[in-house]
């Protein structure tokens, strides 16, 4: 009685062993699909792997080795390949879906790896293909520039109080006054909206050097610089006259430029872009190819030149400032430059 239940149980489990491999073999037959894909090759962080890199997905090339002494065989290239999409396989890095070729080729090139010569191998490859000029993407890299003129919106002036004396405090106390004047003065002429301010401050002792003798100082010369700042462009001829009339007795320095200049400057940013797209194209027709797309975008060199006066250092007569005639002051134009350069794949003849 008992021998019958061992043998009647030992059947059972024979039988779902036998369905459950069955299972298991129909499961793999699924997953194990072959599959035909189209990408470029690219290189693994796994040393001597490779991938092939197609718009739906990386796949990892199991046996890439059988096909690296093909010389089309190289990062970059364009390649159709045929196999099975391996999930059963693991690797160290999960780079892409492992992948079994069948057969590779490089695109317009016939197969390697399979029979081809005896006619069409699993429907997907026809035998006796006639080899055509390949293709090969390579990287140009060109740089393209562009300068917009715009006019400024900006005008800033620096003008200064200089005073010496014996003494260094009444040089100071002196120059302090006359400063303040100059200060109250130009802001005045240049309104409400303009920004003044403090742009330098020095006090220079003056030595006079005798043979035998050390150096001797003689005075100190005391020097207030005072910027200002404005959007009224047409306010910096009277700016200038009102300093002058309060005790300024030497300009510094005159420039234009541009504040808001996003515009101005997407403008020569974009004229830059397609200069230097421009170039990518001329070298693509010159080699026989096409302009695949763009890998890298760098942007530099951009500045906007200051328009600069000619005022500069110059010390000013009051007396002579008295007269009615205003300091005329004409801005120009502002240039601003844009630079891009361009990291592009070019698809060339082989």
């Amino acid at each position: 009685m008992r021998k019958n239940l061992f043998a009647a149980r030992a059947v059972v489990v024979a039988l779902a062993l036998a369905f459950a491999a069955q299972a298991a073999a129909q499961q793999g037959a699924g997953a194990n699909k072959e599959i035909t894909i189209e990408g470029r090759l690219a290189r693994t962080v796994e040393a001597g792997g490779w991938l092939i890199v197609a718009e739906y997905g990386k796949y990892l090339i199991l046996n890439s080795r059988q096909y690296q002494s093909e010389p089309w065989f190289r990062e970059g290239a364009t390649v159709q390949a045929t196999g099975e999409a391996r999930q059963d396989a693991v690797t160290i890095y999960q780079e892409g879906m492992p992948f079994q070729a069948r057969t590779m080729r490089a695109r317009g090139r016939p197969a390697s790896g399979g029979t081809e010569a005896g006619g069409n191998q699993g429907g997907t490859q026809t035998g006796g293909a006639i080899a055509v000029a390949g293709r090969g993407v390579t990287r140009v890299v060109v740089t393209g520039d562009a300068t917009v003129q715009a006019q400024p919106d900006t005008v800033i002036l620096s003008v200064a109080v200089v005073t010496q004396n014996a003494s260094a405090s009444e040089a100071q106390a002196e120059n302090a006054s006359k400063t303040d004047s100059v200060v109250r003065a130009v802001k005045s002429a240049a309104g409400a909206g303009a920004e003044v301010k403090t742009s330098g401050y020095s006090v220079q002792p003056q030595y006079v050097y005798k043979e035998g003798a050390p150096p001797t100082i003689t005075s100190y010369v005391v020097r207030n610089s005072v910027s200002v700042t404005t959007g009224e462009m047409d306010r910096a001829g009277a700016i200038i006259d009102a300093a002058s009339r309060a005790g300024a007795n030497s300009i510094d320095g005159l420039s234009f430029t541009l504040r808001r200049d996003e515009q101005v400057r997407g403008q020569a940013l974009a004229a830059a872009t397609r200069v230097a797209l421009g170039k990518a194209r001329v070298v693509a027709d010159t080699l026989g190819g096409r302009v695949v797309r763009v890998v890298e975008v760098q942007e530099g060199g951009g500045f906007v030149r200051p328009v600069l006066g000619n005022l500069g250092g110059v010390a000013v007569n009051r007396a002579a400032m008295t007269a009615q005639t205003p300091t005329p002051v004409e801005s120009g134009a502002l240039d601003i430059r844009a630079e891009v350069t361009l990291v592009v794949e070019v698809e060339t003849r082989e």
